[in-house]
């Protein structure tokens, strides 16, 4: 039988790697690499140094292949993340089937956590439910740009009996103001915190989070919202991709 890992790296500081994650990286005899297409790919970079710094040896291949790009034009937004899933599915399943013998091991390194916002383990699914690659997968958990977010900026995610919603930009922006106490948003590509400017909000932003180009903004909305659409704009013309999180909090009356 065939194996897959799911391995989570972190948000992007090497260090954030875990001994569960180092020991899953010396299991592995070949690395499945999704490139972007970015010009300056960081991302690609860290997941080759990640390699090279933890696996004892170099009895290990590394197969690059290119993301399949999702379409922007399509109808709905559910429809083109799921006709993206399933190119992607096709891909994996090729994978799967041509690079990796039968008892080897193979591996996906995913940013943060596999379970927060990562379409793996949905497409590994799909690609079992397709029968036409058979294998097991384990998944090791792995540092999430929200954790990542809170220490940088020295607060817990959490107040006193307070709940803490993790949502994204998309969804953010169909809310009403009142709504929001204590949110994290991922996914936010269009600054949907402009929205409640007006809002008694304080946000936490921070871009690449972990990596030596982390941009850290904080303080009450209407101050500093300008401020990190300048910053993420700059930042994103300047390396042509950005990953970037932040926190709403309502202050507690």
């Amino acid at each position: 039988m065939k194996t897959i890992l799911i391995i989570g790296i972190g948000a992007g500081n090497p260090e954030h790697i875990t001994v569960q994650a180092i020991k899953a990286l010396n299991r592995t005899q070949v690395f499945f690499i999704l490139d972007k297409g970015y010009a300056n790919d960081d991302l690609l970079a860290l997941r080759r140094d990640i390699c090279t710094r933890y696996i004892e040896g170099h009895d290990y291949r590394l197969v690059q292949v290119s993301d399949p790009r999702r379409d922007s034009d399509s109808p709905s937004y559910r429809s083109g993340i799921e006709h993206w899933h399933e190119q992607r599915a096709a891909l994996f399943e090729q994978l799967i089937s041509d690079e990796l013998k039968p008892g080897q091991t193979g591996a996906f390194l995913v940013w943060g956590d596999p379970a927060l916002y990562d379409s793996t383990l949905r497409i590994l699914d799909h690609v079992l439910a397709r029968g036409g690659a058979s294998f097991k997968y384990d998944v090791i958990p792995g540092i999430t740009s929200v954790q990542a977010l809170a220490a940088a900026h020295r607060i817990g995610l959490n107040r006193i009996g307070e709940p803490v919603d993790i949502t994204t930009g998309r969804q953010i922006a169909a809310q009403q103001g009142g709504d929001i106490h204590n949110s994290v948003v991922m996914l936010d590509a269009h600054c949907a915190f402009e929205r409640f400017v007006d809002q008694a909000l304080h946000i936490y932003w921070g871009a690449y989070l972990g990596t030596a180009d982390e941009i850290l903004i904080s303080g009450p909305l209407h101050e500093v919202g300008a401020q990190i659409r300048e910053a993420r704009e700059t930042a994103r013309a300047r390396k042509g991709w950005i990953m970037d999180t932040y926190i709403l909090r309502r202050a507690v009356s």
